[in-house]
């Protein structure tokens, strides 16, 4: 292995940047989406899935982040790209990426907040980055993540634990993350799609992403499903406090969408 990174490094120079980047969100299918489109013939996949260039190895040189990607002579007429869902979240990334890809086209895959933020915890209980009851850790949530979105805008080395293992509500507030992306990239360069939308229609919706990414979008790979996992179904009371968390949110996001993805509205609760 660390032979085949010192050949990548020593050819970083001759290798292509990326064309598109899977931005996030974490636990929505990122993982089948960029599977999907690596099985595209017209699509060379990098080295692996997260680079994690404009998050945690943004002190690294671009060179570095080059030499993961195919030679540009053997990838001529094809594209390439990468998918690090922490890039919807960080604070850092989009400026980050305008600087070093102003050309790069982006997708972010965005699933219903109340099943994602679940799903984030689960991930991060097996890992072993929580010991808190889900509706515990819900509640310390913004304790844990004060100033540590300043500090990762000011320090490049820097790595919050808490931030990006931790903020299972936080990562559901996507209209406030696509407004940061949409101050520094065009409107057209960013697709939106909802992980809901590509598991129930995965054929239509990757046709909608190879399109935006000028592909042919007759050819469809499979979608694979990866990353699943079975786990304990959500308390009704962890599952109330998001469902109302969420709402103004939602609605925000999808005005700015210009389209209702579906998500479900709070449930009333029963006077006792």
């Amino acid at each position: 292995m660390r032979l085949r990174r010192r050949a990548r490094l020593a050819t970083a120079g001759a290798r292509r940047l990326p064309d598109f980047l899977v931005i996030g969100a974490q636990r929505a299918g990122s993982t089948s989406l960029f599977a999907q489109l690596c099985a595209h013939p017209a699509v060379v996949p990098p080295s692996h899935k997260e680079i994690h260039y404009f998050d945690l190895q943004s002190f690294r040189s671009l060179r570095w982040y080059r030499s993961h990607f195919p030679p540009a002579a053997s990838a001529r007429g094809r594209i390439t790209g990468e998918a690090s869902p922490y890039y919807l979240f960080h604070p850092a990334a989009p400026a980050r990426v305008a600087a070093a890809l102003p050309d790069v086209r982006l997708i972010a895959l965005l699933r219903d907040p109340v099943a994602r933020a679940y799903s984030h915890y689960q991930l991060s209980v097996r890992d072993g980055h929580e010991q808190l009851g889900f509706e515990e850790a819900l509640r310390g949530e913004d304790d844990r993540l004060a100033g540590e979105e300043a500090r990762l805008l000011t320090d490049r080395a820097y790595r919050s634990h808490a931030h990006r293992h931790q903020s299972y509500a936080s990562r559901g507030l996507y209209a406030g993350q696509l407004r940061r992306w949409h101050e520094r990239v065009s409107a057209e360069r960013l697709l939106v799609v909802s992980s809901e939308e590509l598991f129930a229609d995965p054929r239509r919706t990757a046709a909608t992403v190879l399109e935006f990414l000028g592909l042919d979008p007759a050819e469809v790979p499979e979608l694979p499903v990866r990353n699943q996992r079975p786990y304990e179904p959500m308390s009704d009371a962890a599952r109330s406090l998001l469902e109302a968390r969420f709402e103004a949110p939602n609605r925000q996001l999808y005005e700015m969408l210009g389209r209702d993805l579906g998500w479900p509205r709070p449930r009333p609760v029963a006077a006792t």
